[in-house]
């Protein structure tokens, strides 16, 4: 039986806790109940999900009586009807046609690029120098996704796209958590700088589909190449706007999550010297000094475990909210048409119920097949259902090859005077950048 709880204070009050400092009030109302009523906006009733077993009914037995949330409604403005903001018939057709092209066969031939970018980026540093370690890594990830998706890297307009981003994210951010309607007047210059922002990203990508269109696909072995020759079940080819849709999602969400996650990996490991360690024994063992390649991948356990322990403290996707469109029932509580649900990776990934000693960077925890011994949706840092992360293969395999190449030649030390915040906005950021030291490490130390 599942316990169900109102928080006292409701409305206004609460809404701004969770507005102004959203982790700590989730994690707040944690052991208050497994289904949490937060407050009301406009006369619908908000909730939490506390409970594993309730967030896979949502996310997967029951998944047809809800749609995205609020946020990635809006966000449906910015980014256009791809895989993370369609919903229906619409999404069910996206997924058909894009799977394929997230197949193993398929983004396992990136590996040699991921590698090849991150040589090329530790060829810029210099040892003992002062880095801003979240700035390097969100540029990398976006010349590998440049790369991977598009063929070439877009050097010209990586500065200026990730400035669209951080607007775009900081923007939306601020809609999805408004407690009331702000007036369109207030908001008119940014949202007016946002379109033509937008305006600027779709000459990019229809430029760039409309010379793809000119020359035989098999020649190119891109995402944007790939897309293209998609045949769905009945003939049918995607639109030039629905390839569109589906790259600047993939362009927007591929490189935050991976730059955020590689980010929190540098932080944690900077602070533990023995699995620093114990990750350059790794290393050193199986990669003998040389650049990984796809085979070397899964030889690599307790690096991808570090990793999964990464995502585990600091989720790139910290929460998911989904709103009901038809009565419906989770855990015994009525949800009424219009209810919104969140539910927080980063609540639940820090649960005691779920990890010993839940606050504490430890990757070991996931030998043995940890996973297997608590609930599916204990931990969830790629959404889970008919909606779970399409790029979840590609996202692993790219951190793990980036913590590979630079823990071979580098340890990176935080700078006393930075104090490092987590920022949620889209995704869980490092606040104010990652400013730390980088020094060569001795191989065989």
């Amino acid at each position: 039986m599942f316990s169900n709880h109102t928080v006292s204070g409701l409305n206004i009050k609460n809404l701004l806790k969770f507005r102004n400092n959203p982790l700590h009030f989730l994690t707040e109302i944690r052991e208050l109940g497994d289904i949490v009523e937060i407050g009301h906006r406009a006369n619908r009733k908000i909730f939490v999900l506390n409970h594993p077993d309730l967030i896979k009914e949502v996310l997967v037995n029951k998944t047809s009586s809800f749609r995205k949330g609020k946020g990635l409604q809006i966000a449906g403005k910015f980014l256009g009807q791809g895989l993370l903001t369609s919903e229906g018939d619409t999404h069910k057709r996206q997924r058909r046609l894009m799977q394929p092209q997230f197949h193993a066969k398929h983004i396992s031939s990136f590996a040699g690029v991921m590698v090849e970018h991150t040589e090329r980026m530790l060829d810029t540093w210099v040892n003992q120098e002062d880095r801003n370690i979240h700035r390097d890594m969100t540029e990398l990830a976006l010349e590998i996704i440049n790369k991977t998706m598009f063929g070439h890297t877009l050097t010209e307009d990586v500065d200026q796209i990730g400035e669209i981003i951080e607007a775009g994210s900081r923007r939306n951010m601020q809609q999805a958590k408004s407690v009331i309607s702000v007036p369109k007047f207030f908001t008119k210059k940014t949202d007016d700088k946002l379109q033509e922002s937008q305006g600027y990203l779709n000459r990019i990508i229809y430029s760039m589909i409309e010379e793809r269109r000119k020359q035989p696909y098999e020649e190119h072995h891109d995402l944007l190449s790939l897309l293209l020759a998609a045949t769905d079940e009945d003939g049918t080819r995607m639109t030039d706007q629905e390839i569109r849709d589906q790259l600047i999602t993939i362009y927007i969400a591929g490189h935050e999550t991976t730059a955020n996650t590689l980010s929190w990996t540098w932080f944690l490991l900077a602070q533990n010297a023995t699995v620093e360690k114990k990750l350059w024994a790794e290393l050193d063992e199986v990669l003998g000094g040389n650049s990984p390649s796809l085979p070397d991948i899964p030889k690599l356990k307790y690096t991808n475990q570090i990793i999964q322990e990464s995502m585990r403290l600091y989720p790139a996707a910290w929460m998911i909210g989904r709103e009901a469109t038809e009565p419906v029932e989770i855990g015994g509580m009525n949800i009424a048409q219009g209810d919104t649900i969140f539910m927080s990776q980063y609540a639940m990934h820090r649960n005691p119920k779920y990890f010993a000693n839940p606050n504490q960077f430890s990757p070991e925890r996931f030998d043995h097949d940890f996973l297997k011994t608590i609930p599916a949706y204990a931990y969830f840092p790629f959404g889970g259902g008919p909606r779970v992360c399409i790029g979840n293969n590609f996202a692993l395999m790219e951190a793990a090859i980036i913590v590979a190449v630079v823990g071979q030649r580098y340890r990176l030390q935080l700078l006393d005077s930075h104090s490092v915040k987590p920022e949620p906005l889209i995704t869980l950021r490092v606040q104010g950048g990652l400013p730390m030291k980088v020094m060569e490490r001795n191989q065989h130390a």
